[in-house]
């Protein structure tokens, strides 16, 4: 450990905190009480911090709700993007590191302090750990969905919206893009590994996160913004020495119209060349039973496995549509604006995660 960041002689030392924690929300309601609470209730080992919470534009008294347990409350103008709440909140932030989380997460009690040692142990912008759903069973998207977090340990091309940043980092690289309506965080960690910086993901629980995702109708809208991240930062750097996600929107592109096509591939097969419609059966049925031997690791069973290899498959044609609306609207002059998956939070909540036994 670097001597300098010694977290029991640090945390002895009088004097502004350590850490800011900035939470960023909408209209969590139940989600952010439980998120602040995890905040205070985390074992800080002795790390003095403080609490920032970037409320855009919440009619549900969320603001109010993080006053009353002890957190400084800022106000994101318009657009509500993640990008333009962490921006204000690192701005406003008296420490040196940063701890951003999405208000619908709930802190690990061990992340900070060992997320903040391992980020003073080499130049790393920014430490995170592993992210997994609270209630993985509250239906079959966010069942797989929960696998879509699944990380191998060890250095990384970019991190989520939760992770612990070096305040110097952000201010070298100048923060998040607040034109980017998703993405933001891989395009930074672009940006901060073109200036030397390195991204740390430790083998460690980080947050729980509440998805809240029920209906088909989310499962697209959140598909569809995945796509016009993928085709909006590409479109930045896909000249560039390091065009971050051009390869993924050229697979992209290809894999959506394949599945796209594939219903009517089979029809026109089936009615003009049986047998070559039973190849292509047997082809489609060995490529599901290799993505779900593939994912079979950390899905942990056949089944969820087989849903997960559908759902590899199926996101791809929301995707495409995605980046091909973002380029249209490229093509019109405008960028791609927020777009939004997940209703208000209901009372009540899931206080830590849940097994689908």
């Amino acid at each position: 450990m670097n001597p300098g960041h010694d977290v029991d002689t640090l945390c002895s030392q009088p004097g502004h905190p350590l850490i800011s924690v900035v939470v960023i929300g909408r209209n969590e309601g139940e989600r952010l009480r439980r998120c602040l609470a995890s905040v205070h209730a985390a074992d800080w080992h002795g790390l003095p911090y403080e609490l920032v919470y970037v409320d855009s534009a919440s009619s549900d008294g969320s603001a109010g709700l993080a006053r009353r347990m002890d957190a400084r409350v800022l106000h994101a103008g318009q657009p509500p993007t993640a990008a333009a709440g962490r921006n204000l909140g690192w701005h406003a932030a008296s420490a040196d590191t940063v701890l951003f989380l999405d208000g619908d997460t709930v802190l690990a009690p061990g992340f900070p302090a060992l997320a903040y040692a391992a980020l003073y142990e080499g130049r790393y912008a920014a430490v995170w750990g592993h992210r997994r759903e609270l209630a993985p069973c509250q239906s079959v998207y966010t069942a797989v969905l929960d696998l879509d977090w699944v990380y191998p340990p060890g250095e990384s091309a970019y991190c989520g919206g939760d992770a612990l940043f070096r305040r110097s980092a952000l201010l070298e690289a100048g923060g998040f893009d607040g034109s980017l309506a998703a993405g933001e965080e891989p395009e930074l960690c672009r940006r901060l590994r073109a200036k030397g910086w390195h991204i740390l993901h430790v083998d460690a629980p980080m947050t729980g996160h509440d998805l809240a995702i029920t209906r088909f109708s989310q499962y697209w809208r959140r598909a569809v913004r995945s796509g016009q991240a993928y085709a909006q930062v590409a479109a930045r750097y896909g000249a560039s020495d390091d065009p971050l996600w051009r390869r993924e929107c050229r697979r992209n592109l290809l894999h959506g119209t394949a599945v796209v096509l594939a219903p009517a591939a089979l029809a026109a097969t089936t009615v003009l060349l049986p047998q070559v419609a039973g190849a292509l059966l047997a082809s489609g049925a060995l490529l599901m039973l290799r993505s779900a031997a593939r994912a079979l690791a950390k899905a942990g069973s056949w089944r969820l496995a087989l849903l997960y290899a559908l759902h590899s498959h199926a996101q791809k044609v929301p995707i495409l549509y995605g980046q091909l609306h973002c380029a249209w609207q490229r093509r019109q002059g405008h960028e791609p604006g927020l777009l939004e998956y997940k209703a208000d939070a209901p009372a009540g909540g899931h206080a830590g995660r849940t097994s689908c036994d």
